[in-house]
Order: C-alpha cells, then structure tokens, then sequence
C-alpha cells in the first residue's frame, strides 16, 4: 500500500537495512528526455541544456556582459595606445595619447571592478531562479517526480545541480571575450609583422590542445561527481527513514557501511577534477613565458635591424600577453563543462511530464466513477490490462486484490495522480485528465496506508486543500474516524503543533481519514486507509464512516475481510482486470478470495461468480 507520496507507481522491495521506506519502481520512459535517471544518465551529459540558459541569465549577468565588453575593448586599446605615446615621447611630440592612455585605463579599472562585483551576484541570481524553475516543475509534476527518480536523487539535482548550471553565464561571457581577445591580438600582431604572429602561434596551439583535452575530462568527471552525490543522499534519507528498524535490528554499522559505500569514488572523481585544473594551470604556465620568449626574440631582431620601433616593440609584448589571454579560458571553459553537467542533470528534473491545465469544467453529479479498458504499464509489464470498473453514485465498494501495488494504482487512476497508458477513467461522465487541476481536490478526497500530515497545527493538517473546511466540519471528520478522542487529548488539542507530535501508524491513519473526510466531495478513495487500526476501532471507524459518506461515493481499497464485509459490493481484481463483482458473502466461500484477504498470493483462476446489478 502506499502513501501520498509515491501512489503513482507500485513499490519495489526495500534494500537490505531500509525497510521502513520502500522505493518506488521508476515509470519507463517514453523519450529520450523522460529518460530514468540511473539507467539512462550518461546521456543526459550529451543532452544541450539550452533551456537554462535564458533563467541562467539576469540584469546582473547583462550588467556583467557590458562591464566585459568595455573591459575587452580598453584592453585591446592599451597596446596601440601605449606603443603610440612612447612613439611620440620618443620624437618629442605632444600629449595627447597620453591623456587618451589615462582615460582608457580609467574605464578598464572601473569595468574591471564592475565585472567582479557583477559576476558572484549573476551566480547567485542565475542559481536562485533555476532552482526556483526546477522546484515549481517537481511541485507540478507530483508523484511522477518521485516515480522517476529517487528522492535522494531529485534534491541532489535541486541543491547542487542548480548552483553549477548557474556558472554558464559568467562562464561563457569570460570565455567569449577572452577567445575574442586572442584572436584580436593575433590579428594586431599580424599587422605589426607577420613574423611576430607565426612566433606566437608556434607555441599557442598546444595550450589549446592540453585544454581541450581537460575539458573533457572535467564534463565526464563533473558529471560523475554529480551522479555520485545524488547516491549518497538517496542511501542516506533510505536509511533516516528505516533508522527505527535499523537500531532495532543492530545493523547501524553495516548500514553505515552501505550508504558511504560510494564514498571513495566521489573521492577519485574530486581528486580527478582537482587534477584537471592543476594539469591546465601547470601546462599554461609554462606555455605562456615560453610563446612571450620566441614574441620578444623575434621583436627584439627586428628592432635591432631598424625595421620596428621601441613603441612597437612594446605593443607587441603587450598584444602577446593579451593574446595568451586565450589559454586564460581554461578555466571559463572548464566552468563550463562543469555547467553544462549540471544543466543535464538538471533536465531530467524540468522535463518531467507535467498534466495540461484543461478548461473544462466538472459538472455537477453524484460521484460515479468508472475505469473502462485502462491499461497501465510498469517496466514493459502490464501492471493493469483492459481494467472495466464502475462504481455506481452513492455506494460503497470494496476493491480486493494482489499484489498491493496494483491495487493501490487503481487508487492513484480514481484520484487522478497517475495516468493510464490506454483506456479512460471518468467522474460522472468527465475523464479526469480533462478535469482542471484545482477542482480535482473538492470533488476527490483521498487517505493512504501511509499519509503524509502537512500543516503547521493539527487543524491545519486536516484542513489541507484549496479551501480549509469550517473547524466544526473538521471536528465532525475526526470524530468520525476516531482521532477526536486523542486529538483533545493532546497538549493544546486542535492547535497542537504538529513539529511536537510522535504518532503511531494508527493515529496517523484516523488524522487521514478526517482528512479525507473533512472536504464534501463527492468521491472519496480510501486505500488500505485503515489497516494500522485495531479491530475494536476500526469497527467503531467503519460504523461512523457508513453514516458520515451516506450519499457519496466511497472507492475501499482493502485486503481486511472486515472492510470487505462492510461494503455493499466488492470487485475483485485478479491478474489486472476486475474478475468479479458481487457481495463479499457471496465470495467468501471461494478459497482464492479468503487467501487475496489473508495476505496469500491468489490460487488458480476462481471460477466466475455472478456479478451483482450495476456493473
């Protein structure tokens, strides 16, 4: 059975020392960038994460482009300017391109020191509104995100991913007017003498070649490092969330064990990026004075032969270092492998299939549901296969089967958190998927196995939805399902915080189904809401709840022979489609029905049983 938080797809087995959280069996993918995150990873590096790039941006990452852009044309200004003032000083003209040497260094210094305030904030900016971008996508996308990918996974995505995809507008600002730089200064040194410039390019090529190299290294290794980060958080919340099971059965060491198990390889590819960077700033720097010696030998020959003079001597030194300039991308180059890893990373998260908003509206009705020809898919296996289930306005039914997975998705189709792959499941006429998103919570209300309580006060809680019921609705709720009682028992009652409370399975069960209870829908879903109960309590919560629903439709996934007995029909679900339907008396004599209930796998095909009237 499920929670509300992962009821769109059937539980897998937990893994060895989390028991208490099993995770969900990721949806198969139907493109390429709805891919699984762990089976199909690597190819999300390959993936342009061109989408991020406009919520990369801002007024600070334009305000850095501008600062970079004046910079870039001071710099290159520099050179001529100060080989044409040392001309002059040298023939004993004038000022005046001293003065235009002053002004030009004047707007380089406050560029420079614009670009370096500019540049952290379009960092932080950039990271802000994506990780904003990819937080509303998951909110949206619901129990798909947590389908596809583990928990652990999507916050790494979210918390780390976004800060590194942010790097892509400072990065490629810096290396298009570096690359831009270089190549200018190549052309100026042409100018000067074309020797000057085959002296440079003997030796720049190589430092291109050494950086492209490392920025492959740095993609795969940051990708890698990415990847891994997401493993360890998704063993360490499996682990948080069975800790009670894991101290009571003594394996706190082995389970330690297990959840830094990829430590030592986040290790190698930290230490792989670390080296990336070394190897770049060891191979420039030796790279640079080397181009500077075979520029300054040529220079220094051809000003000793009377065919250049000391001014251009020193614009050609001052064109040379601007041209090494180029090897200065590395590391921009290298921000950007490491933002292009986390954008891909991140557009497994901001492709996640999110429903259209439909304008049709839901009129009024009774609360008939009906699933007809629903076909649902896991792993290429059909988890659901041609499902025909009505369930007439204004009666309840009980719905008994196995596996638990299976008929809990019965449950995510009827509240409409999972979509079936054929086939259509309608409320009074209207599929669901063409129902608008926010009318679904006032006509559909729903309890798990395992609800998950949000609010900041008990009442809170309860009253969960786009419209919190009246309290008196609310009191009314939990006294049906039993949870008044203790609820006034606690410190401040109804206004308890719920950050103070422990409760049992059961407590949290009855909070629930007040829930659930609380909002006047017209369909109310219930799966395996009530199975944390004691007999005596779930009796008393059976008996309140007939007389609470009278009128409105209840849909009971149960295995508990008690609810079953409760319910005016029970369909039986066997091998994906609804066998039979009828009164739970008229099955129980059926050995393979007692077994479904008892928790057994089901025996051999049960002969049929005559429906009742109304299916």
């Amino acid at each position: 059975m499920h929670s509300d938080r992962t009821d769109a797809a059937p539980p897998q087995p937990a893994p060895t020392g989390s028991p208490d959280r099993p995770p969900t069996r990721p949806v198969p993918p139907t493109s390429a960038d709805d891919a699984v995150p762990g089976d199909d990873d690597r190819a999300e590096v390959t993936r342009p994460p061109r989408l991020l790039l406009p919520a990369a941006g801002g007024r600070w990452a334009v305000l850095l482009a501008l600062a970079v852009a004046a910079s870039t044309t001071a710099t290159l200004l520099l050179p001529a300017l100060l080989a044409r003032a040392v001309n002059q000083a040298l023939a004993g003209a004038g000022t005046a391109t001293g003065h235009q040497l002053l002004l030009v260094l004047a707007l380089l210094t406050a560029a420079e020191a614009t670009a370096q305030y500019a540049a952290p904030r379009s960092s932080a900016e950039g990271a802000a509104r994506i990780r904003a971008l990819a937080i509303r996508r998951t909110l949206a996308a619901g129990p798909a995100a947590v389908a596809r990918m583990p928990v652990g996974d999507l916050v790494a995505r979210l918390t780390a991913s976004a800060p590194q995809a942010a790097l892509a507008a400072p990065a490629l600002v810096y290396s298009a007017a570096q690359l831009l730089m270089a190549v200018v200064a190549v052309v100026a040194l042409t100018l000067i003498s074309p020797l000057l410039s085959l002296a440079f390019l003997a030796t720049a090529p190589t430092g291109y070649a050494v950086i492209r190299r490392q920025l492959r290294r740095t993609t795969h290794a940051g990708d890698g490092y990415q990847r891994t980060q997401a493993q360890l958080a998704s063993g360490l919340l499996d682990a948080l969330s069975g800790s009670r099971s894991i101290a009571a059965s003594a394996t706190v060491t082995r389970e330690i064990e297990r959840v830094l198990r990829p430590l030592p390889h986040l290790s190698r590819l930290g230490h792989e990026l670390w080296d990336t960077q070394r190897r770049t700033a060891w191979c420039t720097g030796l790279l640079a004075p080397a181009t500077q010696l075979a520029v300054l030998a040529v220079a220094g020959t051809q000003v000793a032969a009377g065919r250049l003079g000391v001014g251009d001597l020193l614009a050609a030194l001052g064109y040379t270092g601007i041209g090494l300039s180029g090897l200065g991308t590395a590391q921009s180059l290298l921000d950007v492998a490491q933002a292009r890893a986390g954008a891909a990373r991140l557009t497994g998260v901001l492709t996640l299939p999110v429903r259209g908003v439909t304008s049709r509206p839901l009129p009024a009705g009774p609360g008939r549901l009906e699933l007809r020809g629903v076909v649902v898919r896991r792993q290429g296996v059909a988890a659901l296969d041609g499902l025909d289930l009505t369930v007439p306005d204004g009666s309840w039914t009980a719905l008994v089967g196995a596996p638990d997975s299976v008929t809990s998705l019965v449950a995510a189709l009827a509240v409409g958190l999972a979509e079936p792959d054929e086939g259509t499941v309608t409320l009074d006429g209207v599929p669901l998927m063409e129902i608008h998103p926010d009318e679904l919570p006032t006509a559909i209300s729903c309890a798990f196995a395992d609800p998950v309580l949000t609010g900041a006060t008990v009442q809170d809680a309860l009253g969960l939805g786009p419209a919190p019921p009246p309290p008196w609705r609310l009191r009314g709720a939990a006294r049906a399902a039993q949870a008044d009682t203790f609820i006034r028992r606690l410190p401040d009652g109804y206004r308890t915080p719920m950050s103070s409370l422990v409760l049992s399975g059961g407590e949290r069960q009855r909070l629930g189904l007040a829930r659930a209870l609380a909002r006047d829908s017209r369909l109310i879903v219930l799966d395996d809401a009530t199975c944390g109960l004691d007999g005596a309590t779930e009796a008393a919560a059976l008996h309140a709840l007939r007389e609470e629903t009278a009128g409105r439709t209840v849909l009971h996934i149960t295995r508990r022979a008690t609810v079953a007995a409760a319910a005016d029909r029970v369909a039986w679900l066997h091998e994906g489609r609804v066998h039979t339907v009828a009164a739970h008396d008229e099955l129980w004599p059926l050995a393979a029905y007692r077994d479904v209930l008892d928790g057994g796998t089901p025996g051999p095909r049960p002969a049929p049983v005559k429906a009742s009237a109304g299916d």
